[in-house]
């Protein structure tokens, strides 16, 4: 139980709790570009002043989190950012 309390005990300070879950993740239907951005860019202000948003995203980068707005970033961001330190790791050793 304690490990459950300490992974999700960040999200209960999070400035999405309570916001429209669809803001950070993409709807079931096609979704125009326009759209995707207007909706993103709506996510990422919220992210923008989060207290935990480093936690936030450090979480989905963990879990490989495949879609959505995590810690400021979308799924694209996220994946080229998991790239990158990947690259670096191979780079050190």
């Amino acid at each position: 139980m304690a490990a459950q309390t300490w992974d999700y005990g960040w999200q209960w300070r999070a400035a999405c709790r309570g916001e429209d879950a669809h803001l950070f993740f993409p709807p079931a239907h096609f979704e125009r570009g326009d759209e995707k951005r207007g909706r993103e860019r709506k996510a990422k202000a919220i992210c923008a002043g989060c207290p935990v948003r480093m936690e936030c995203l450090e979480y989905a980068l963990r879990i490989t989190e495949p879609s959505g707005g995590w810690g400021g970033l979308d799924d694209l961001e996220r994946r080229a950012l998991l790239r990158d330190r990947a690259n670096r790791l191979r780079a050190i050793g």
